[in-house]
């Protein structure tokens, strides 16, 4: 199929077509979620995909659609600089359309949502190609698009204290992981909205919440040293501290212990940027 034809669905409203199996076009759209034209990704494929999950076109079909997409997520796995960094990236997109869709009405087994939960949880980690914007390509995005994922999962009603608990988990060891070049698209933003969605949720104890933000704070606290840039360990932790911080004061729906948290915050943000803070 010809980007000619997925241009002619874009206009008119991604009703589906009939001249073909949707197997067919489902195949050829998860494809095109691998491209590195960004027109053809960001513009056709990505769209027509999200709002047929959106409209119920998939309803019957969404395990199987969710494990597909959960598939992606393995595909070039651990590769940087390459191309297949768009088909993880861009999967992770649906999959998380797909719990968005059954957060509106179940249509999956709650033991296959955490399963898609522990797939997301185990690429982010994983993944090691973190560009945001790539020059002639565009967005790859991975940690925003899996953050924008775990933030749809915290909202499932499938999901507990305990696994609430582990996103948050994840959210933190993602931000411990080394990096080559800080985050610098908006991940932290990203990120930070996702820990707001566990947070409105009201189930994770505040014991346990001192005790993520004091690991949080430890990784932001810079380690200087000869042989190593102190930013590049506790630049990415330090910029989602400010960006929750941000969300608690100025963000809507705060939850309960927005009061705590944020003199939480203060404490680790005070830590981490001590020699900025001094009086003269």
């Amino acid at each position: 199929m010809s980007a000619a034809y997925w241009k002619q669905v874009h206009d008119e409203d991604f009703a589906v077509p009939t001249d073909r199996p949707l197997a067919d076009l489902t195949a050829e759209l998860t494809r095109l979620l691998g491209e590195t034209d960004p027109h053809l990704r960001d513009r056709l494929a990505l769209p027509a995909l999200a709002t047929w999950v959106e409209r119920g076109v998939y309803d019957d079909l969404l395990r199987g659609l969710g494990d597909g997409m959960a598939a992606g997520l393995r595909v070039g796995l651990g590769e940087r600089e390459t191309d297949s960094v768009f088909r993880r990236s861009f999967s992770v997109l649906i999959l998380g359309e797909c719990i968005a869709r059954d957060n509106q009405r179940p249509l999956v087994p709650g033991g296959k949502v955490l399963d898609w939960g522990d797939r997301i949880a185990t690429w982010m980690l994983q993944e090691r190609d973190l560009r945001g914007y790539v020059p002639g390509k565009g967005w790859a995005h991975a940690v925003a698009h899996g953050a924008d994922a775990l933030g749809t999962l915290a909202r499932s009603p499938h999901v507990g204290a305990a696994e609430l608990v582990v996103i948050l988990d994840v959210i933190a060891e993602r931000l411990a992981l080394p990096v080559d070049a800080l985050f610098s698209a908006g991940e932290a933003d990203r990120l930070a909205l996702a820990a707001m969605f566990v947070l409105r949720r009201n189930r994770v104890p505040l014991d346990l919440l001192e005790a993520w933000v004091g690991a949080l704070a430890a990784t932001a606290t810079r380690t200087w040293g000869p042989d190593r840039d102190p930013y590049l360990g506790s630049g990415n932790a330090e910029a989602f501290l400010r960006a929750l911080y941000l969300q608690l004061a100025l963000g809507q729906r705060p939850p309960a212990v927005r009061a705590d948290l944020m003199l939480l915050l203060v404490d680790a943000l005070r830590s981490a940027n001590r020699g900025f803070l001094e009086a003269e």
